[in-house]
């Protein structure tokens, strides 16, 4: 259900609101595609998919929203020869070489609003779980970046909610120690953090100008060139670990969770808890905060443990 993870620590104060009030914000900014000439929509869609109308999903108190955006892509070189054209047209009507950036401007706009209603439109996904009460936000993104759209809508919608308190504290989880120091002692020592093991897939890069890489795909890890690489001063960017033998992922320098996979053992759990609802999303939901409740405390505490907000990890 998540591919990947970013996780947010809420303030132990956060309470969440009224699930019918939340519903009856998000249904305003239910999700409308892409006008004619419009470059990008975003809004709330369901979670269980197109035959629900329900924006606000609960499974055993865990609460799971999606946002939709979608972007009407125009390729800049059709920009720029259509600008061009205008540009050149102007010259020839004006006798002017120079054209004003005033002008140039507001050929762009037009080009935009002549090209876009032919642009091919492009839709995509993010979902978010929030347990209210551990006080944390998963986001199925393996970056702030890509996180950021979608927790900046919930703070918005959070806000208009009838009675709600003011936005809530909401912190990206720093550790104590930084992932990338932790994957580098890991793989030096060749001992992975209780709980864990270490997979078969890293990436490695030099602090240095030069931002040399090494890669290992499908590797053992377990070599004395990997910790030769760590000991001349590269830092693991990325690192593929079990947990459990359950879930499968790969923990970047930024501390997110790429590529998570159940692995079979939990998809047969997963198999026998289909049909008890029509669409099998309350199973998913369960299993996948499930396992994640229990993965993320581990990984926290095999990275030192939980920093306080504005605290630097240690190196």
């Amino acid at each position: 259900m998540f591919k990947s993870a970013c996780f947010f620590r809420l303030a132990d104060d956060f309470v969440l609101p009224g699930l019918d009030a939340l519903e009856r914000v998000l249904q305003k900014a239910r999700f409308v595609p892409c006008g004619p000439t419009q470059a990008e929509s975003s809004g709330w869609i369901a979670p269980r998919g197109r035959k629900s109308k329900v924006l606000a999903e609960t499974v055993g108190g865990h609460l799971v929203l999606t946002l939709a955006t979608e972007k009407r892509a125009v390729p800049s070189s059709a920009v720029k020869a259509a600008v061009e054209e205008r540009v050149e047209r102007y010259q020839a009507e004006t006798g002017n070489e120079r054209v004003p950036a005033k002008v140039k401007k507001e050929f762009k706009e037009e080009v935009l609003l002549d090209l876009l209603p032919r642009a091919f439109s492009k839709r995509s996904t993010t979902t978010l779980w929030l347990d209210a009460k551990a006080k944390l936000l998963v986001v199925d993104a393996g970056s702030l970046a890509g996180a950021d759209r979608i927790v900046s809508s919930l703070l918005a919608a959070l806000l208009e909610v009838p009675g709600a308190s003011p936005a809530p504290d909401l912190q990206i989880v720093h550790t104590q120690t930084s992932p990338s120091a932790a994957m580098a002692h890991w793989l030096a020592t060749r001992e992975a953090p209780w709980h864990f093991t270490i997979d078969r897939d890293c990436e490695l890069k030099a602090a240095d100008e030069q931002k040399s890489s090494v890669r290992y795909a499908r590797h053992t890890l377990d070599i004395d060139e990997v910790a030769q690489h760590i000991a001349a001063g590269k830092v693991p960017t990325q690192l593929a670990m079990t947990w459990n033998d359950r879930v499968s992922f790969v923990l970047t320098e930024a501390g997110q969770l790429r590529r998570l996979k159940m692995l079979d053992v939990v998809l047969k759990e997963s198999e026998d808890a289909k049909g008890r609802d029509e669409d099998n999303f309350d199973a998913n939901v369960a299993i996948l905060t499930g396992e994640l409740s229990q993965l993320i405390p581990d990984l926290l505490e095999a990275l030192g443990g939980e920093a306080a907000p504005g605290a630097a990890a240690a190196a």
